[in-house]
C-alpha cells in the first residue's frame, strides 16, 4: 500500500502553490553529492527472522561489566534499588511524557512536589522547580536568571567546569548576548584565586563554580562566594547530588543558585539519556525560575492537595514576559530520582559518597605507585581524579579495554595539554575485585 496520504492531484496543487514543477524541485538546494536516489536494502524478512537477526547483532556487542567501568565525567554507573524501576514502570506514570494537564492527577503533582522538596534539602536553598532537561541546560537557565536579576552582561566560570556544560552555556550566551569569562585552574587543580579576582568586576552577573570540579578536585567554595557577593554578583553552584551526601550543601557556603544533573540518582546511563536537570534558588529569585513549580494547598473542605503554583513560561503567559523558553520538565526521570532519594535517605547518600571516596583514594594511591603514572593535581578529591599516563591516554584506554576494563575518560579531546591525562571515576559498583582488575590491566 502507498504511505503517502495525499493524492497526485493534491500534490500537484501544493507544488503549484510553491512555484515548483515537481518534487525534485523541492530539494534543488541540496548538493548532488548528498542525494541518494536509491537505497540498497536487503531482502525483506518476516517478523521472526528480523527478531533473530537483531539478537545475533546484539551478541556481537562487547560488554564491560559494571564493576569494571570507571567512566564518569557527569554520568556514571551507580546502584539503583529495584523499587525505582517498579515505580516508574507503572503505566499511569510512564505513559505521560510531561503532565501538561497535571491537575488531573494528584499523584503526579505530589511526586513532583516531593522532588522539589528533596532538591531543596540537598542544595540547602529555598525553592526548586519541577526539573529540567539535564545539568547543562539547568546551568544555562540559572545563568539567564542571574543576568535578569542583576541586569549585568558578564559571567565568570571559576576553574574547571564540565566542557560540555561550557559549550551549552556558550550557545546560550551567543543567543542572549552576554559574555563568558574563564578563570583557569592553578597547579593544584583548583581555581586560581588571583585570576578569579581579576576576572570578577562590577559588570559580573554571576560566578559559576563546579564542586567537585570537572577534574574531580574539591574547591574551597567560601572564598569564591565571598568574592562574588562583594562584587554584587550571584554565585551559581554546579554540584553532583551524591557528593552532597558528604559535602556541605551549596546554600551553606553562600550559593544563590544550585544546579546539576540527576543521572546519579537511580537513572541508567541509557546511551546518554534521558537524564534530569535540577535547579534550586533562594526565595528572592523565585519569580525568575524557569519551567513550572508545584505547590501544596487545601481545598474548600480543608483537604490537602497539590496544584501548579507557578508557570512563568511562554505557553501560559506572553512570550516577552516568559522567564525562559523551557516549556516542560522530565517528569518520569524526576519521579525516578524522587523514588531513589526516598529509598536511600540522607544516611544512604552519605554512605554511598563515603564508600566511593574510600575506594577512589585507594585506587589513586595504588596507581601513583606504578612507574610512569601519577596524579595530575595535588588538590583534594572525592571520588573522581585525574592520572597522568606514560603515553597517550587514548592508547592506555585501548589497551585496558582489550583486557576488559574501561579505565576512564581521556581528556585530550577537551584540552590538547592533557593528552596524557585520564579522568577516573569510582563508585560503589567498583568493588575490591574490580579495583584489582584495574591495576592488573594497566599497561
Amino acid at each position: 500500500m502507498a504511505y503517502l496520504p495525499n493524492t497526485a492531484a493534491e500534490r500537484a496543487a501544493m507544488l503549484h502553490e510553491l512555484g515548483k514543477r515537481d518534487v525534485a524541485d523541492l530539494f534543488a538546494q541540496v548538493p548532488e553529492g548528498l542525494k541518494r536516489h536509491s537505497v540498497d536494502l536487503p531482502e525483506p524478512m518476516s517478523e521472526l527472522e528480523l527478531v533473530q537477526y537483531f539478537r545475533e547483532l546484539g551478541r556481537l556487542n562487547e560488554r564491560i561489566a559494571p564493576g569494571r567501568n570507571f567512566l564518569g565525567a557527569g554520568s556514571s554507573r551507580r546502584f539503583s534499588p529495584a523499587v525505582v524501576n517498579a515505580i516508574i514502570s507503572r503505566p499511569d506514570f510512564y505513559t505521560i511524557y510531561t503532565p501538561y494537564q497535571a491537575e488531573a492527577s494528584q499523584g503526579v503533582l505530589q511526586a513532583t512536589y516531593e522532588f522539589q522538596t528533596m532538591i531543596t534539602l540537598l542544595t540547602g536553598l529555598d525553592v526548586a522547580n519541577a526539573s529540567l532537561y539535564d545539568g547543562a541546560s539547568a546551568l544555562a537557565e540559572a545563568t539567564h536568571m542571574a543576568i535578569g536579576q542583576t541586569g549585568r552582561r558578564n559571567v565568570v566560570v571559576a576553574g574547571a567546569l564540565h566542557p560540555e556544560y561550557a559549550q551549552v552555556l556558550g550557545t546560550y550566551a551567543n543567543g542572549q548576548d552576554y559574555q563568558v569569562v574563564r578563570a583557569a585552574v592553578g597547579a593544584d587543580g583548583r581555581v586560581d584565586h588571583r585570576r578569579l579576582a581579576d576576572a570578577v568586576t562590577s559588570a559580573t552577573a554571576a560566578v559559576i563554580l563546579q564542586q567537585p570540579n570537572f577534574y574531580g578536585v574539591l574547591e574551597d567554595p567560601q572564598p569564591v562566594a565571598d568574592l562574588a557577593h562583594a562584587a554584587g554578583a550571584l554565585l551559581i553552584a554546579c554540584v553532583d547530588p551524591i557528593s552532597v551526601g558528604i559535602l556541605a550543601s551549596p546554600g551553606d557556603w553562600g550559593a544563590d543558585l544550585a544546579v546539576g544533573d540527576g543521572q546519579p540518582l537511580g537513572l541508567p546511563l541509557s546511551f546518554g539519556g534521558p537524564y534530569l536537570g535540577f535547579i534550586a534558588c533562594r526565595e528572592a529569585l523565585l519569580r525568575r525560575i524557569p519551567g513550572r513549580l508545584v505547590g501544596a494547598t487545601v481545598d474548600a473542605q480543608g483537604r490537602r492537595g497539590f496544584v501548579l503554583t507557578l508557570q512563568a513560561r511562554e505557553q501560559h503567559i506572553r512570550r516577552e514576559n516568559a522567564t525562559s523558553n523551557i516549556t516542560t520538565n522530565h517528569a518520569l526521570m524526576a519521579l525516578a530520582a524522587t523514588t531513589y532519594l526516598a529509598r536511600m535517605g540522607g544516611d544512604g547518600l552519605r554512605r554511598l559518597a563515603e564508600l566511593s571516596a574510600q575506594r577512589a583514594h585507594w585506587l589513586a594511591a595504588a596507581i601513583a605507585e606504578r612507574p610512569g603514572y601519577g596524579l595530575a593535581w595535588s588538590g583534594p578529591f572525592l571520588s573522581e581524579f585525574v592520572i597522568r599516563t606514560p603515553r597517550a591516554a587514548e592508547e592506555v584506554q585501548t589497551a585496558m579495554l582489550q583486557r576488559g576494563v574501561l579505565p576512564g575518560l581521556p581528556l585530550g579531546r577537551f584540552d590538547p595539554a592533557l593528552q596524557d591525562a585520564l579522568l577516573v571515576s569510582v563508585t560503589e559498583l567498583n568493588d575490591a575485585t574490580s579495583l584489582k582488575a584495574y591495576l592488573d590491566a594497566l599497561p
